[in-house]
């Protein structure tokens, strides 16, 4: 009977059969040892897990970062792409307008502002200079998509290797790059936000890692939107090429004169040089410069096969020269007073492309210029600082040449012809003779060279000196004036009166403040020299006022009412014709008789008047033909004194030299004077018959040459001792 089991061992089938000795275990035996070469295994399958494990989580992390990273970047660039607009709203970048100046001819001299000169394209610019920027700026340009990481590495490991940041100095940048810096990566230029386009420019231009990291998908963006030559337009319209041009079409018409499509290989090879530094490499600062670059850029296009060896040696053999407009710097303080003269809102604040017809003309331009550095070279000691500024002007006002300073190429500086008030000295006194010419007295009338001493309210007597402490005596006016004597020019004036002096002064174009006092008749007051040439031009053109100018016409293209016209500088009558035909002879006589000899024309019939003021701080010249009136003024910025100059003397000189080149060539034609009768001295009354009445009368007729004046002999002996200090203070 099967019982419960309780308390039983379980039951056990017998073994029958024995087992094998082979496979018996004690019970008691440990396990065997494990093989050595079994563990090292299991330990190098452990380590290649962890790092099969480790670039497993690496690779997904990277792959999925290099994921989110390139959404990121096609959203940037899809939204850059967005903003991109046609190209043609992106060749004209300026945010200003210009001026071209013009001569008299209708021939450009000068620009100001910024040039654009319209817009070129990839497929009609001349293919040297396509070439040319390829192979300068980005030769695997048609390769790559906007970036060349080829590129940035290059520039990183020179900038390294320079001493540089990774990113500071060479950016590697290819010519999509470029262009992207040139829209500043699509900001808009705004006025509040910077103080001038230069600084808004200079912001675009800087480096740093935020900016080249939004450079790159813009770059990129710029690829997807436009072609290639696309591109290439944008950066041949937009690129500043120094000289205020904008864009290879203005630049190409600056130096050269031609279009861009028409440069040739070293011409265009000069145009792509200018990329690296504009201003360093623009010819018109240094041509010598600007062409050894321009041989670095024909060595590239030889290179990479964009010309043949024979075409390389021929264009550096015959570089690039500067057209004429562009050789010279004449011009420059003309120029500059042009845009002065003219309203801001359409020169330096134009929102326009402005042109200005001027009346310069530029082979008078050059004349003074020479004239001036003749004399300079030939007569003034070397390293003098001396200064002189020289006016040329027709009798309407129409200012043919301007010289503001010894260093042409300083326009845009001060400008002497234009800015400096100087004291005018004795070339003011042809004001004085002017008013009492139109109130009917002549030329062959009388007046005294005696010692004059006038009380003047709340300063005392003044007592006026001739420049040679000499008295003449009873002379006429046209001797006074041509000896440039100063007493009578003081007693002409107080006869006719200051304030009528004053008044045909102020009428003649002399807008500066003038002395009150007697000294008004020496030229005590303050001038400029075109003023003052201006005036003189009126007493030329028959005693009418001047207005000098120097804008024919100012146009606007497609904006005719801004257009402005200047027919003439001439305005009302100040004297009457009579009169100033009258001091036209007089003043003649100053050249060819008096103070400016050295001014005579030889054979050319010329008036003018010489000028110093006191201790020789300023020299004047001024005169005319009957084709030309010319101004010359000398002297230092610092009011040093010149020494031994005179305004008969250097200045009387310059003017010679400008004006016998300036009339090279021109039939001789007679200045338009009217000689005067000549007239007797007055007769003194009957003297008495005594010894004393007899010289008492003599010296009254004499103007007191007889008896010194009717001064004691104690006052003459001071007269003499005053004379004597004022000949020392002058040498």
């Amino acid at each position: 009977m099967a019982g419960t089991g309780k308390g039983q061992r379980p039951m056990v089938a017998d073994r029958r059969y024995g087992v094998p000795k082979s496979t018996r275990k004690p019970a008691s035996a440990p396990p065997p040892p494990r093989k050595p070469r079994k563990a090292a295994k299991r330990q190098g399958g452990l380590i290649s897990r962890f790092f099969g494990f480790l670039w497993r989580l690496t690779f997904g992390i990277f792959w999925r970062v290099m994921a989110v990273t390139g959404l990121i970047f096609a959203g940037v660039v899809f939204f850059f792409y967005a903003q991109l607009p046609p190209v043609t709203d992106l060749l004209d970048g300026r945010a200003r307008g210009s001026v071209t100046l013009l001569d008299r001819n209708d021939r450009v001299f000068a620009w100001r502002g910024e040039t654009f000169g319209g817009q070129i394209t990839a497929d009609n610019v001349s293919p040297h200079l396509l070439n040319a920027v390829v192979a300068t700026e980005d030769k695997r340009f048609y390769q790559h998509f906007g970036v060349s990481p080829r590129g940035i590495a290059s520039a990183i490991r020179i900038n390294l290797s320079e001493g540089r940041g990774p990113l500071e100095g060479n950016g590697g940048s290819t010519i999509t790059q470029q262009v992207a810096k040139l829209l500043c990566l699509g900001v808009v230029y705004d006025q509040s936000k910077w103080k001038s386009e230069a600084d808004y420019e200079e912001d675009c231009r800087s480096g740093g890692v935020y900016r080249k990291l939004k450079e790159l998908p813009f770059a990129v963006a710029m690829e997807v939107k436009y072609s290639k030559e696309e591109i290439l337009t944008i950066y041949f319209n937009r690129a500043y090429l120094g000289a205020g041009a904008r864009g290879f079409e203005a630049a190409a018409q600056r130096y050269f004169g031609i279009s861009a499509n028409e440069v040739n290989p070293a011409q265009a090879a000069m145009l792509a040089g200018l990329l690296k530094a504009p201003s360093r490499y623009a010819p018109t600062n240094d041509l010598q410069r600007a062409q050894d670059r321009a041989n670095i850029i024909i060595g590239l296009m030889e290179e990479q096969g964009y010309l043949t060896k024979d075409e390389a040696d021929a264009a550096r053999a015959r570089p690039a020269q500067l057209s004429q407009a562009a050789q010279t710097k004449s011009g420059g303080f003309f120029a500059d007073w042009v845009m002065e003269t003219a309203p801001s809102f359409l020169t330096s604040e134009t929102m326009e492309d402005v042109v200005i017809r001027t009346t310069l003309d530029t082979s008078l331009q050059k004349k003074a210029e020479e004239g001036l550095a003749w004399v300079f070279d030939n007569k003034l000691k070397e390293g003098s600082n001396a200064q002189a500024a020289i006016v040329v002007m027709s009798a309407d006002g129409a200012v043919r040449a301007m010289v503001g300073g010894r260093k042409i190429e300083a326009a845009g500086s001060f400008n002497r012809a234009t800015q400096a008030l100087r004291q005018t000295g004795s070339s003011f006194k042809p004001f004085v003779y002017a008013a009492a010419l139109d109130q009917g007295w002549s030329p062959m009338d009388f007046v005294e060279d005696t010692p004059l001493t006038i009380d003047i309210p709340g300063s005392g007597p003044w007592t006026p000196k001739n420049y040679d402490g000499e008295f003449k005596g009873l002379i006429t006016l046209t001797q006074a004036l041509a000896e440039s004597r100063n007493i009578p020019a003081v007693r002409v004036s107080e006869a006719v009166g200051r304030e009528n002096v004053r008044q045909i002064a102020a009428d003649f174009g002399i807008a500066s403040d003038m002395a009150a006092g007697p000294a008004l008749a020496l030229g005590a007051s303050e001038s400029t020299l075109i003023e003052m040439t201006g005036a003189y031009a009126g007493i030329l053109n028959g005693g009418s006022s001047v207005s000098p100018y120097g804008i024919r016409i100012l146009e606007v293209p497609g904006n005719e009412e801004l257009n402005m016209f200047t027919e003439t500088g001439i305005g009302e009558r100040v004297i009457s014709e009579e009169a100033a035909q009258q001091l036209v002879y007089m003043m003649a006589q100053v050249v060819n008789d008096g103070t400016g000899t050295r001014a005579q024309l030889d054979g050319r019939p010329a008036a003018g008047k010489t000028g110093t003021t006191t201790a020789g701080r300023d020299a004047w010249f001024i005169g005319f033909t009957a084709d030309y009136v010319a101004g010359v003024w000398m002297g230092y910025d610092d009011n040093t004194p010149l020494k031994g100059v005179t305004g008969g003397g250097l200045p009387a000189e310059i003017w010679h030299e400008v004006m016998m080149r300036v009339h090279d060539g021109l039939p001789v034609t007679e200045l338009p004077m009217l000689v005067p009768a000549p007239r007797q001295p007055p007769v003194p009354d009957p003297v008495p018959q005594t010894p004393e009445g007899f010289f008492q009368s003599l010296d009254e007729a004499l103007g007191g040459l007889v008896n010194g004046g009717g001064q004691t002999k104690q006052e003459r002996r001071q007269e003499r001792k005053r004379q004597k200090q004022f000949r020392k203070d002058q040498r």
